[in-house]
């Protein structure tokens, strides 16, 4: 799981007006979900039924619709073209993070997500390279899901919405201040708008093409489970909370160990087979004759 969370920095953010880019992982990802299977209890997902319905009709989606066009994407655009173009709509997503920062109270990160879009938005052409990462300039992501948790919003359910994807209560309602953010919600003609947005899900649907098969078992148990844990990662900054063993007396000496327990008794070194040593000696022997003879001719 862990390599399917890493597998691309683009895929786990949001990168287009409140979209949910785990929309196109859920979508890339979704090919079991018309399948019946026993459905666990778990604590944050007390609507999986409902879930699971909404997961087979993005299923059906991704089938007919958006994996086709990502394939075709990626057939005829260079590799230099899509990571342009992921670095474009990343780039938009700067300004987010560094409201984000603003009202969770960091400062210090709010600064660097400015400098970043700066930085690329100028040096790196709109966007299209990065260049704040070769200068080492970087930000952790933040959207309102997380101001909220930070916030006071810790626990959520988890919610698969149609189109969207897998979020929570909490991450949906932080959506609209999510498209409130982002450039491209203000761009005025509908057609560009729309095309924006599309061509920013097919791009990263595209780079989850090879991805899928690292999903394993029930794919929806997987999705949600890596979605959540992903998202209790970004709330934490990154940290793993309090290590569960170290209330724990783990301190030993000699004296909590017998040697007799690392003592083979039945290995006894007259069990050595001397066989193989007597065969070497008698063989140099026979050389040593042999070459007393040759030096007498």
């Amino acid at each position: 799981m862990q390599q399917w969370l890493s597998n691309k920095k683009s895929a786990l953010r949001l990168r287009s007006g409140g979209l949910p880019l785990l929309l196109v992982a859920l979508l890339a990802t979704a090919g079991c979900a018309s399948t019946q299977v026993a459905q666990d209890t778990h604590p944050e997902d007390p609507w999986e039924g409902f879930n699971r319905k909404v997961f087979a009709f993005n299923d059906v989606l991704d089938r007919y619709a958006l994996k086709p066009v990502a394939k075709g994407y990626r057939t005829v655009t260079p590799d230099p073209v899509q990571t342009g173009v992921g670095n474009f709509f990343s780039n938009l997503g700067e300004l987010r993070t560094a409201l984000n920062s603003v009202l969770q109270g960091k400062p210090a990160n709010a600064g660097l997500a400015t400098s970043r879009f700066l930085i690329n938005s100028t040096v790196g052409i709109g966007g299209l390279l990065d260049y704040a990462t070769l200068m080492e300039v970087t930000a952790d992501e933040e959207d309102f899901g997380q101001t909220l948790a930070v916030w006071g919003w810790e626990d959520s359910r988890y919610l698969v919405l149609p189109f969207f994807g897998p979020s929570t209560l909490r991450d949906t309602s932080g959506l609209p201040a999510d498209m409130a953010t982002y450039p491209v919600t203000y761009v005025e003609e509908d057609s560009v708008r729309i095309s924006l947005t599309a061509l920013n899900a097919i791009d990263t649907r595209a780079g989850l093409l090879d991805r899928e098969e690292l999903i394993s078992g029930d794919r929806y148990r997987f999705i949600r489970d890596a979605y959540l844990q992903n998202r209790q990662f970004k709330v934490s900054d990154g940290e793993l909370g309090a290590d569960p063993f170290a209330a724990d007396d783990f301190d030993f000496d000699d004296s909590d160990f017998d040697d007799s327990d690392f003592e083979d008794s039945d290995f006894e070194d007259s069990d050595v087979d001397d066989s193989d040593s007597d065969d070497r000696d008698l063989d140099n022997s026979n050389d040593s004759d042999s070459g007393d003879g040759d030096s007498a001719d």
